[in-house]
């Protein structure tokens, strides 16, 4: 076991309720270390979230766990059950920070969290390995974008569509569609449609309620911590763990969930990673003030005739996913382009990008998914969260990435947080 409130299988318990005292961090590099990493150095990595998606964070290979660290106590103890013996629990993640044997940080907690202990965690000399969305304002991503260069960390966002697996509907991964678009098969500009019959559903089920009543705050959690930079708000069971993303102050709902993994791709192969739409437009019913609930379609416009459209009804199987002046592409790679698939098949591939994140580090190489690209695929899931919770259409600057002659929608860029958080 550690020195410092780490904490054993054994001693877990005994230890759960200790407070969070000051911490004294020393970065990693200063020590010789994450900014220093030999090749054949093993990696080291702590788990921030380990419920829901962070479970899943314990199950990735390439590094050796050492911490895991979670504000509910029944998490924590599932996780260390779940881990090898030497590994140490944290209620708290200043705490993980504090470690200089640490290499990486999994941020794996809901997203009103990411954009804190992610730069947090570089600032603290570590890598970061992100859960999505990467944050849940945009003035959050520009402040964890500048941290991650500023301490020259290497960052990750966890969805992976733009370089492997099966892209939803396709039935392939997404360098078929990127190579079709890079070599203008089916010209340009584009529009891609992302609906149900496309392959994308943007969960509704994850609406907010708007009937909560206070109740007790169980003994497992430390509500408080949770909140973090949230407004406080009466506890109740439906605002936090599984549901947390039906509201605002800790997600945008179905497109907060699903948004990124949907969107960062199209973003990929439209050529867009150092730009943002400079229009959208909405139709969706009036929002509560709290929680989210349902659209029906949003669509961005960029400066070259771009297009994006999310969609949540069914538009029909003639509708295409890419809609381009000389010909369309449909789910499952099928185009109305006469000998599309030879023709794909003669172009180069795109070209390389780093997808094995550790590797990243050891080599200290920007991975291919990083700050920069993810704050602004990000960028378009909280644009269409803005438009949606403020019902009306929005101009939006990608250079100076704020919206033009609207007060109220920039006032959703930078939200306050609640004292003492602060990125």
């Amino acid at each position: 076991m550690k020195s410092g409130s780490s904490f054993s299988r054994r001693t877990f318990l005994k230890n759960a309720g200790k407070t969070v005292a000051a911490f004294s961090i020393v970065p990693r590099h200063v020590l010789g270390g994450a900014q220093f990493t030999a090749p054949s150095e093993e990696i080291t990595r702590a788990i921030v979230g380990v419920g829901g998606m962070g479970s899943g964070h314990l199950g990735y290979t390439g590094a050796r766990t050492v911490a895991v660290c979670d504000v509910d106590r029944k998490h924590l103890e599932s996780a260390l059950a779940r881990t090898e013996a030497g590994v140490d629990g944290y209620r708290h993640f200043r705490e993980v920070l504090a470690r200089p044997d640490i290499d990486v940080v999994h941020v794996a907690t809901p997203p009103h969290w990411h954009g804190i202990i992610s730069a947090e965690a570089v600032r603290a000399g570590k890598d970061v390995w992100c859960e999505k969305p990467m944050t849940r304002t945009i003035g959050e991503g520009q402040k964890l974008r500048d941290a991650v260069q500023r301490h020259g960390a290497i960052f990750r966002l966890n969805t992976w569509f733009r370089f492997k697996d099966k892209f939803y509907g396709f039935n392939t991964p997404v360098q078929p569609i990127k190579k079709a678009v890079e070599h203008r098969l089916l010209g340009w500009p584009l529009t891609v449609t992302i609906g149900p019959d496309t392959g994308f559903d943007f969960k509704f089920q994850w609406s907010g309620r708007t009937d909560l009543m206070p109740e007790p705050v169980p003994e497992e959690l430390d509500y408080d911590l949770w909140l973090g930079p949230a407004p406080w708000k009466p506890y109740h069971s439906h605002r936090v763990h599984g549901n947390f993303r039906g509201y605002w102050d800790y997600d945008g709902g179905g497109l907060g969930d699903m948004g990124q993994h949907y969107l960062d791709p199209v973003q990929y192969f439209l050529e867009k990673d150092h730009t943002s739409p400079v229009s959208i437009t909405v139709d969706a019913p009036l929002q509560h003030p709290e929680a989210a609930s349902s659209w029906r379609r949003i669509e961005m416009t960029y400066a070259d005739g771009c297009k994006i459209i999310c969609t949540s009804e069914e538009t029909g199987e003639d509708v295409p996913y890419i809609t381009g002046p000389e010909g369309n592409l449909y789910k499952g790679m099928r185009s109305d382009i006469k000998g599309f698939k030879e023709k794909l098949a003669s172009l180069p591939e795109p070209v390389w990008q780093e997808t094995d994140f550790y590797q990243a580090v050891k080599n200290r190489r920007k991975f291919s998914l990083n700050e920069e690209n993810g704050h602004r695929s990000c960028t378009l899931v909280n644009l269409g969260v803005i438009a949606v919770r403020l019902g009306r259409d929005l101009q939006y600057d990608p250079e100076k990435e704020c919206f033009i002659n609207d007060d109220a929608a920039n006032r959703l860029i930078h939200q306050p947080m609640r004292s003492p958080w602060t990125i």
